[in-house]
């Protein structure tokens, strides 16, 4: 260890005062600058070749026990210890920020409908109660924004829209997606929160026109009755908006069922 900081320091002060100052000789240190690394030494530079690309392709978010995971599933025989010491040695800290965008907008002017779900989840037939929500997804080209609209009997998701951007028009799109697979009956209960793109003057109409019933969550419990639909389960990922939109394509149901996948909601 001495001769690892000589070595570290040698461009601050000569070799042989460095020694004299830790109390070792000059031969000693030379004689440690000729050893080969050890067989630990040498598999320490494989497993820290392997972390660092982990490292990289997480976004530098996987600490210890999740990179220790990661080199287990490589098929690397390591401790998590070492996997900690390694990455301590090396100033790999994970960052524990989370990557956030705010998709609710209350503060507007749009027209705002009282809670009639009032959280009473339980109905009896599909197309009778739909729950919305957008999220939001980080992918290797940006922010991608998703509109989902969700059947609360079949709990399946029965419309759906992505884009680049925020607007009113990833709601509807969503909406008008829904209502021409599905063709609901008049009195369907539609819930969402306050948003803008729920209030604006385009949706509301639309929501009349089909004889579908607005409600919103109040200021207080809107985070209770929405529920989050999607979640951001980590602080983000490498795919592709295509994959994306491609993927989603293969969930949505059609009015008699068919086309239906599994869908991450919890």
């Amino acid at each position: 260890m001495m001769f690892r900081v000589i070595d570290e320091k040698k461009a601050d002060m000569p070799i042989d005062r460095k020694c004299a100052l830790f109390g070792v000789s000059v031969s000693g240190y030379y004689a440690w600058k000729r050893r080969q690394p050890s067989r630990r030494q040498r598999d320490d530079m494989v497993y820290l070749a392997h972390i660092r690309c982990q490292f990289r392709l997480s976004h530098e978010t996987y600490g210890s026990p999740r990179m220790h995971v990661e080199l287990c599933e490589e098929g690397l025989s390591i401790g998590r210890h070492r996997v900690a010491r390694l990455m301590r040695e090396n100033g790999l800290k994970a960052l524990q920020k989370r990557r956030y965008r705010k998709t609710t907008d209350s503060a507007h002017g749009g027209l705002v409908a009282a809670n009639i779900l009032d959280q009473n989840f339980a109905c009896d037939g599909r197309d009778q109660k739909w729950g919305v929500d957008i999220s939001y997804i980080w992918t290797a080209e940006g922010w991608l924004y998703l509109a989902i609209v969700l059947d609360l009997y079949s709990r399946r998701i029965v419309g759906w829209a992505v884009s680049d951007r925020l607007k009113k028009d990833l709601a509807l799109n969503a909406l008008h997606r829904a209502i021409t697979i599905r063709q609901p009956s008049a009195g369907l209960i539609h819930h969402s929160d306050r948003g803008s793109q729920y209030c604006s003057g385009d949706y509301q109409k639309l929501l009349s026109c089909q004889g579908i019933i607005a409600s919103m969550s109040g200021p207080e419990d809107a985070g209770t009755n929405k529920g989050q639909l999607l979640r951001q389960r980590h602080g983000g990922n490498g795919v592709q908006n295509n994959q994306i939109r491609s993927g989603l394509a293969d969930k949505i149901p059609d009015k008699d069922g068919c086309r239906i996948g599994p869908w991450p909601l919890h």
